[in-house]
């Protein structure tokens, strides 16, 4: 399915390499990014997997999200399949309580 950019909807933009995922908050009305977060500017105190620490980049996403009010998001994988990673990430931030 094509997510077509309607200005009324943010959208939740999903990107992964080989090795990071990034995610991050877009409102296509203003043409701005609202909150970004990435496995890459995180912390983690542990040795992770590249899946847990997507689905920790989507609970980051989830609570950035929550300072500015925003609970309702339309998820946008892009050319990925809704598989591993990228499943993570949009199960991290239901988790955080944000509806996708």
């Amino acid at each position: 399915m094509k997510i077509r950019r309607m200005g009324d909807v943010l959208r939740l933009s999903v990107f992964r390499s080989s090795k990071y995922i990034y995610a991050q908050v877009i409102d296509d009305k203003q043409g701005k990014t609202l909150v970004a977060c990435s496995d890459t500017t995180m912390k983690f105190p542990e040795k992770l997997t590249k899946t847990e620490k997507a689905r920790r980049v989507g609970r980051e996403i989830a609570e950035k999200m929550k300072k500015l009010k925003i609970t309702k998001v339309v998820f946008d994988r892009g050319p990925y399949m809704y598989e591993g990673r990228v499943k993570h990430v949009a199960e991290g931030a239901r988790e955080g309580g944000i509806t996708l």
